[in-house]
């Protein structure tokens, strides 16, 4: 009579980073040239984009130091008011005055803000499905044993490129679509209530209650879907599915463990947030200060802060890919399907010998400890 393997083990956050710190020790400068080449341009860029838009700014403020002074004061909108009145009162001549010049300087430096994010985000989604599918490739083959090389790695990141990118792109859009269907639904709800003699004014409180109860529902879904396609990408790098089946596979292997998993994202993701957050305020003081020209240690320690930042940044998201790649693997453990490759993939450097009891094969099984 065959028994039932135990079931197994709730997700432990401290085995998984235990694991992924293994992987990472083996193949030290593998990862550290992954790190190098993907990672560290992602941490410098997240650090100094504050400092080159507080540039932006210095730079476009300096071009008229008194342009505000050119304008009428906003709190006093009356005195335009008269001026047009009178004129209009006693037929005198409106002057058209020109200042283009003015407004050309207002959009320069939307455009400019608006040109640098778009560089950002481009720069930011491409080295980050690059990072993916180099160091999720790295990890897979280091968990298993394998020899890990540096130009497989980056092949497998250029190969597995345009599925990440579709799969991100169809995840945003699938998002989207969610957000875009709660705004149509407080629209109509809105609307239902002006048709029954219910106005809400935007400055009453019923108004603001409703939309805070929408916008807390509304961040509820999307973190499910976020948990339940949260390894979607290393399913295609490990799997070659994308696009919705792997989303779809995704939310097979994360059920049962969504509050693990969304533990898990939350801390990461907190780590960093902060960690960006605190070198944001610091990037923009100092950056001020080097900005407006001011010397000594403020200098220094403005380098030197976006150095320390940068690197923690990289090491953080290191550990958290190689975490993921490695939460995958013990989702598909949960589901029963990692014992089978395993015994395949040691079947490999095993050679199989008859028995003399009816050259009856044994078979070795995997259970959870």
């Amino acid at each position: 009579m065959s028994t039932q393997p135990p079931p197994p083990l709730p997700l432990d956050f401290s085995a998984v980073l235990s694991e992924s710190k293994r992987i990472i020790n083996a193949h030290s400068r593998h990862f550290l040239a992954l790190s190098v080449l993907f990672l560290l341009p992602l941490s410098f860029s997240v650090t100094v984009f504050s400092t080159i838009h507080n540039l932006l700014l210095h730079h476009h403020s300096g071009h008229r130091p008194k342009s505000l002074l050119s304008r009428p004061p906003p709190l006093l909108p009356s005195l335009a008011q008269l001026n047009s009145q009178s004129s209009d009162q006693f037929n005198f001549p409106r002057r058209h005055h020109h200042h283009h010049h003015h407004d050309d300087d207002d959009l320069q430096l939307p455009i400019e803000t608006l040109a640098l994010v778009a560089c950002f985000a481009l720069f930011f989604f491409v080295f980050t499905i690059l990072a993916i599918g180099s160091i999720s490739y790295s990890v897979l083959h280091g968990f298993y044993g394998r020899p890990v090389k540096f130009v497989s790695a980056i092949k497998s990141g250029l190969t597995s490129f345009f599925r990440l990118f579709i799969t991100h792109i169809v995840v945003e859009l699938l998002l989207s679509l969610v957000a875009l269907l709660f705004l149509c639904s407080f629209y109509f709800v809105i609307k239902g209530l002006d048709l029954v003699c219910l106005e809400i004014d935007t400055d009453s409180p019923y108004f603001l209650a409703l939309a805070v109860v929408y916008s807390v529902v509304l961040l509820a879904v999307l973190l499910y879907f976020k948990v339940n396609w949260s390894i979607s990408s290393v399913i295609v790098v490990a799997e070659s599915s994308w696009g919705v089946p792997a989303l779809r596979r995704s939310g097979y292997l994360v059920k049962g463990m969504r509050r693990a998993v969304l533990y898990f994202f939350l801390s990461f993701g907190l780590i960093s947030g902060i960690l960006t957050w605190t070198s944001s305020i610091a990037t923009a003081k100092l950056g001020g200060d080097a900005l407006g020209g001011s010397q000594g240690w403020n200098s220094w320690f403005f380098v030197a802060q976006i150095v320390v930042t940068s690197a923690l940044l990289t090491l953080i998201l290191l550990y958290f890919f190689a975490a993921q790649t490695v939460l995958y693997m013990y989702c598909k453990a949960v589901r029963g399907e990692l014992a089978s490759e395993i015994a395949q993939e040691f079947a490999r450097e095993y050679v199989c010998l008859p028995f003399d009891d009816e050259k009856v094969p044994h078979l070795v099984s995997v259970v959870y400890t």
